[in-house]
């Protein structure tokens, strides 16, 4: 199995596939004022190749901020592609097509990989397509691109998810998870007056939210956005957690990246020694694998505006590329089999 990546940082798509031959999956990554040209002229290039692609930036050692960014995957692998539509209110009307593909696919738990690309709703989408990957024990990684849109074969479609069932044909696959947070002690937030169509929650505890986060952070309200690089919320379920992002400040409330709903049970996080956190990630990977053959990775806006602001960016990219090939998407939300998370990074690894 082998993973190309190409880019440009001025947007020439030709110059971004410049060497790519006999792809077998094109993953398209690109600015919003190019995206459809993108669309167009990848389709055009590569017309009986399988593709999905999205509004984003990319990267591999350095980021595409304003340009395109592609990678492929062009020899052992087996690959199909699809969308389910209407995510935001119906995405289980067309799970039949998830449940054909991973038929014709030949998925099983060891070596396939879904690679999705979501406009929206992700919690709703997740929950839909791991009703038919979980039975499998298939694993989901993927993400959220900007503008409510994404690309499939050629085509642009708003309300979807676009996904890629990859079979790889040299060996294993397996999913991570990178979380930089953990639980600040003593604090046990219960939700109320949520309203789950806007990410709102309205009280923490049976008080203003905006002002329970205010208080406990010692902060004012224009800081709240910026905080929540350092201390996002988190939902517990058993040993794991959920970071939820905030958005913005919306009246005595909160907006958030992700629902959460009434009685919902929260803490605050705290981050923590990111370099100590990679090395653990880049840890785990080399012991489950003694070959890499790629690594395709989804880093949250958070975490890339983060890194940036600490002058880190550069050095998390080079890390990472010790592993191997590496490239991946900057999302606004990333996937981890049934779980939409904010603030972390999601991979996928192959033998």
């Amino acid at each position: 199995m082998k993973q190309f990546y190409g880019m440009s940082q001025s947007g020439n798509l030709q110059d971004a596939v410049k060497g790519l031959v006999n792809p077998k999956l094109i993953i398209l990554m690109s600015n919003g004022k190019q995206f459809e040209e993108h669309v167009e002229e990848l389709q055009k290039l590569y017309p009986k190749v399988p593709s999905i692609g999205c509004i984003g930036m990319s990267y591999d050692t350095i980021i595409v901020e304003n340009g395109v960014g592609v990678a492929a995957f062009t020899e052992g692998v087996n690959v199909v592609v699809n969308l389910l539509e209407q995510v935001s209110t119906m995405p289980v009307k067309y799970i039949r097509r998830l449940e054909q593909d991973v038929e014709k696919i030949g998925a099983s738990q060891r070596d396939t990989v879904c690679i999705d690309l979501c406009a929206g709703n992700d919690a709703c989408v997740l929950t839909t397509m791991y009703s038919v990957l979980g039975k499998r024990g298939i694993s989901l990684m993927g993400g959220t691109g900007d503008a409510g849109k994404v690309s499939l074969n050629g085509k642009i479609y708003e309300d979807a998810v676009a996904y890629a069932l990859v079979k790889n044909e040299t060996g294993k696959v397996k999913v991570y998870k990178e979380n930089m947070y953990r639980p600040l002690a003593g604090y046990r937030l219960i939700a109320s007056k949520t309203d789950r169509s806007k990410y709102y929650i309205g009280e923490l505890n049976g008080r203003p939210a905006k002002q329970v986060y205010q208080e406990i952070l010692h902060i004012n309200e224009g800081d709240i956005t910026t905080q929540t690089f350092k201390n996002p919320f988190g939902k517990i379920s058993g040993k794991d957690v959920c970071i939820i992002s905030i958005k913005e400040v919306s009246g005595s409330g909160l907006c958030c990246f992700r629902q959460v709903n009434d009685s919902d049970v929260l803490t605050l996080l705290e981050l923590r020694d990111y370099r100590q956190i990679v090395a653990e990630t880049i840890g785990n990977i080399r012991k489950d694998f003694t070959h890499i053959s790629a690594v395709f990775s989804v880093n949250c806006l958070f975490r890339y505006l983060l890194f940036s602001q600490n002058g880190n960016m550069s050095e998390y990219l080079h890390t990472m590329s010790a592993l191997g090939s590496h490239c991946g998407l900057i999302g606004y939300g990333e996937h981890y089999n049934n779980q939409f998370v904010n603030q972390s990074m999601t991979c996928v690894v192959f033998e």
